[in-house]
């Protein structure tokens, strides 16, 4: 059976509309990434659901459209609605991305679970 582990950050670390990737279990590349909306943040798995092997951003931590409105995959262009991970616009219209759980504890630390998530390669990252 896979560990359970948690990424934390503090919610003050990520600015509003902003969006950051992490590596879970040391993986070469994100597997995951979180976006800020105001007091709430969403988490989805760092690939395109068009091409399930597709990091989603153009450069580290670049997730999002200029006006931070909408997840962006780079190799499509396909836009994603930030709550709900619904493609909004492109090729892989009406399909989501994988929602990855995330919460803020009573101190405004931000918890991702990383439960045992296949990356990008196929590897177990736990």
């Amino acid at each position: 059976m896979n560990a359970l582990r948690e990424i934390a950050f503090r919610l003050d670390d990520l600015p509003d509309g902003q969006a950051r990737g992490f590596n879970a279990a040391g993986s070469r590349q994100h597997t995951l990434f979180v976006v800020r909306k105001g007091e709430s943040v969403y988490g989805y798995l760092d690939a395109c659901p068009h091409h399930g092997d597709t990091p989603m951003a153009w450069r580290e931590h670049a997730y999002l459209n200029a006006n931070a409105s909408r997840i962006v995959c780079s190799a499509h262009g396909a836009q994603f609605d930030v709550a709900t991970g619904v493609c909004t616009l492109g090729p892989c219209l009406g399909q989501k991305l994988t929602p990855v759980p995330v919460w803020i504890g009573n101190h405004r630390e931000v918890h991702v679970m990383d439960i045992g998530i296949t990356d990008q390669r196929g590897d177990k990252t736990s």
